[in-house]
């Protein structure tokens, strides 16, 4: 199992511990993210979330198709593809959805996040 994490993308974050280092995976940070934004009243959903529900019927943790993360040193960009609900105001609700992913992020993981960068993939009726 150790190998396995090992061999995917992570990030270290305190290398030189008292107990041993932390390494949190690129993938982590995707479903903080992801998370991060369906919380924002507004959010009908993640682009391409059918592959990550049946995913999660067969036990698999994966970060949603509308969600990219690129981790440099100490720093995060994102790039989020999501459906709103109809009747809300996108550049209102994309703000709210930045600030809150950006903040997810940093109080989890510890690292900065440089962009999060919102993508309107469609509009869902209620």
């Amino acid at each position: 199992m150790s190998n396995d994490f090992e061999s995917r993308s992570t990030h270290i974050i305190h290398e030189n511990g008292q107990v041993g280092s932390v390494q949190i995976a690129d993938e982590v940070i995707a479903i903080i993210a992801g998370l991060a934004a369906t919380e924002v009243d507004g959010v009908a959903s993640i682009e391409d979330r059918s592959a990550n529900e049946l995913a999660g019927r067969l036990g698999m943790k994966t970060a949603p198709k509308g969600v990219k993360v690129t981790v440099m040193d100490t720093s995060v960009s994102c790039d989020l593809s999501l459906n709103l609900k109809y009747g809300y105001s996108i550049p209102e609700l994309a703000l709210n959805v930045q600030e809150h992913v950006k903040n997810a992020i940093e109080n989890m993981t510890g690292l900065a996040v440089i962009d999060v960068n919102v993508r309107i993939a469609g509009i869902e009726a209620e």
